[in-house]
């Protein structure tokens, strides 16, 4: 089975990687469970509490459909081939009143090739509870219109660069299209340690391009619009770019 790693071209907006503190990798006949989250998590009691449970909860899952999928295959005759879940947990950035997260998944369940996606956490330091990214702003609607035209942009320049030809904005073509950021995974980063001064989607694949073409990471800078999609209580916590 091949494995799809995400194209790293958000490296700007992560953090310098830290050794994962929460490891924890497990391995038989019928799966590999490996998940990480890294140090500055681990460090937050009630974040270590729930990425545990998560941990936990994710790994009872693949093993009781691990085990399931083993006894249909036995039992119809044909190979089994053992489930995988990777997950890992990374600091986007880490600020006064918030450490940013994204994480990386890959599942493997039989099939042809595995799928890899990504998912994000805002750790709210001030509150002590974890929160969405999108749980900062007015509305996903909002969003979307202050940051499409920049990410429409930023993803043909990738997928011009990917294809070896320009996209043309007007073609009807699935994959040519551009579509809604707020569809995918949104992250949010910082140049100063200080704000969230820039925003990163995570784009799943087969979401703007055929599977082969993998991941977009797409950042755009944080604009006056941007900020005016903030919810008031939380526009402290943002500048822009």
């Amino acid at each position: 089975m091949k494995r799809i790693v995400p194209v790293l071209a958000l490296l700007p907006l992560l953090m310098a990687a830290a050794p994962p503190a929460g490891v924890r990798k497990q391995k038989t006949a019928q799966y590999d469970f490996e998940y990480t989250y890294p140090a500055a998590a681990a460090a937050i009691p009630a974040l270590r509490a729930r990425l545990d449970a998560d941990r936990a909860k994710t790994l009872a899952t693949l093993l009781k459909d691990a085990a399931a999928a083993a006894i249909e295959a036995k039992k119809d005759g044909y190979p089994f081939r053992p489930y995988a879940w990777n997950q890992a947990w990374q600091v986007v950035t880490s600020l006064p009143g918030w450490l940013s997260l994204s994480a990386t998944y890959w599942n493997y369940t039989g099939g042809a090739h595995g799928m890899t996606w990504s998912g994000a956490m805002l750790w709210d330091r001030t509150a002590s509870t974890a929160r969405n990214p999108f749980d900062l702003f007015t509305s996903k609607a909002a969003l979307q219109k202050a940051i499409q035209p920049a990410f429409c942009a930023a993803l043909n320049k990738q997928r011009t660069a990917r294809r070896g030809e320009p996209i043309d904005p007007k073609s009807p073509a699935e994959f040519d299209k551009c579509i809604n950021p707020v569809d995918e995974t949104v992250i949010l980063g910082s140049s100063n340690r200080k704000t969230f001064t820039r925003i990163g989607i995570l784009v799943a694949p087969y979401s703007a391009g055929p599977f082969a073409e993998g991941t977009y990471e797409v950042t755009v800078p944080v604009t006056p619009a941007i900020i005016a999609a903030v919810k008031p209580q939380y526009r402290a916590s943002f500048a822009v770019q």
